[in-house]
């Protein structure tokens, strides 16, 4: 059976695709520094699995520690170690430069070495910038708002050319919006301090940890005046890179939107977490937020034509499985360092 690397395999987005590898029927290394992420989560990896998990510790940017990962006999690579906050890389551009292009570059040099030439990587929907037409398909323009932004555009130009050069196979999924948590309520989710991220700030408001719910702006030109986006549950994108990786291994590589195609206004999100929760969660409009866009969804069409891939998830059981998540937290299942 084949065996993944995946870096930053402990983090929201790679823990839940470990899970959905596993059961899928690959074996799996994790290379993690845990600079964004917590190591009691491999834990909680092993105790969902019944596996203990193979793991190296260490950064993509480090040689040895690639090495020493890549010489468990890899046959591809997910990639998902990278800085991820948009307003941080505004403030720590270089930071992120670094980590994210760098990054990159000195795992494929790592992998070229070892013959390894197989690589999904994690892209975002905000490579397409400011957008004015929707939904936003795979062949529309590239262009970038932030420092974030712009290392997600150079790594799949990076991607592209050295696929053009040599013989990789690559695949690059672009995410909308993911949140949710595993049903174990084991795996979810975790931001420190303040989220940046609507579900995980409405999830803390739910728990009394933060007094409101700040909604950026009701005068945008959509049906409620707040701001499209399309989410996903965090198990249909852990789904759509086994997709991927099965497809890598038949050599058809890729470039994909994966969201659900329907958008979801702030307000309508907060409403059905409310519905979850079964009580009104307090909220305030305020100004417009600098960098928003109205609306940012997908056309998924060529993931299903590609991958075969479907959201299952709909935003009840996304709201849902946040809740079940953040309610176990609270009653002593946090992460134990």
């Amino acid at each position: 059976m084949a065996r993944i690397l995946l870096t930053g395999g402990a983090g929201y987005i790679g823990s839940h695709t470990y899970v959905a590898l596993r059961a899928a029927g690959y074996e799996v290394t994790i290379l993690d520094d845990f600079s964004n992420s917590d190591p009691g989560v491999i834990d909680r990896l092993v105790r969902l699995t019944g596996d203990e998990v193979d793991l190296v510790r260490g950064s993509v940017l480090y040689p040895t520690a690639v090495q020493a990962a890549l010489s468990r006999g890899i046959d591809g690579v997910v990639h998902f170690a990278a800085r991820k906050a948009v307003g941080e890389s505004v403030a720590k551009p270089l930071d992120y430069f670094e980590t994210n292009i760098s990054g990159l570059i000195a795992l494929m040099q790592e992998m070229k070495a070892a013959g390894v030439m197989r690589i999904v990587f994690s892209s975002t929907a905000t490579v397409y910038g400011e957008p004015e037409v929707f939904p936003l398909t795979e062949d529309m323009p590239l262009s970038h708002t932030s420092p974030y932004a712009f290392t997600k555009v150079t790594c799949e130009r990076v991607l592209e050319q050295a696929a053009r050069a040599d013989d990789w196979a690559v695949g690059v999924l672009r995410y909308f919006n993911p949140v949710g948590a595993h049903p174990s309520a084991l795996i979810g989710e975790d931001p420190r301090g303040v989220p940046d991220n609507l579900m995980p700030y409405i999830a803390k408001v739910a728990m009394g940890e933060l007094s409101r719910l700040q909604v950026h702006g009701n005068d945008y030109d959509t049906p409620d005046g707040t701001c499209w986006r399309d989410y996903i549950h965090v198990m249909d994108l852990a789904r759509a890179h086994v997709q991927s990786l099965d497809a890598l291994m038949e050599g058809r590589g890729h470039v994909l939107n994966i969201g659900t195609g329907t958008p979801v206004s702030v307000l309508e999100m907060h409403g059905a977490y409310q519905a979850v929760v079964g009580r009104e969660l307090p909220h305030v409009i305020g100004p417009r937020r600098p960098g928003d866009v109205p609306r940012l969804y997908a056309d998924p069409t060529k993931a299903r034509e590609v991958l075969g891939f479907d959201a299952e998830f709909g935003l009840e059981d996304m709201c849902r499985s946040s809740w079940d998540w953040v309610q176990a937290q609270a009653a002593g299942w946090r992460f134990n360092s």
